[in-house]
């Protein structure tokens, strides 16, 4: 007899962005929890990046600007993300950045509850 289960939790075994950091340090602080929204600052010096993670659908907002190294689903790229640039994600996503610019990137993420 053959036993399958299948289950519909899309729970990741990655860590969010608030518990994923670079060496042991967190590049993300919560700047509100609501029962509909958390939103995030992530904080990110030349050289400083955010491990492998996974987010839930979410908003994204930056503050200030860098250079970064991307690594997800599709790939590695180098981007510049521009000052004033905004994303969205509809669904679960992974990826993992490192700055390689010259200068500080701070980011809001609103995820949705």
């Amino acid at each position: 007899m053959l036993l399958l289960i299948v289950s519909c939790n899309t729970q990741s075994t990655l860590p969010d962005p608030l518990e994923a950091g670079w060496n042991n340090k967190a590049v993300c602080e919560v700047i509100e929890d609501t029962k509909n929204l958390r939103v995030l600052k992530c904080t990110f010096a030349p050289g400083v990046g955010h491990e492998k993670h996974y987010h839930k659908p979410h908003f994204g907002y930056t503050l200030a600007g860098s250079r970064f190294r991307i690594k997800d689903t599709s790939g590695t790229r180098d981007v510049n993300v521009p000052t004033g640039y905004s994303f969205s994600k509809e669904e679960i996503s992974t990826h993992e950045v490192l700055n390689i610019g010259d200068s500080t990137a701070v980011f809001l993420i609103i995820e949705y509850k």
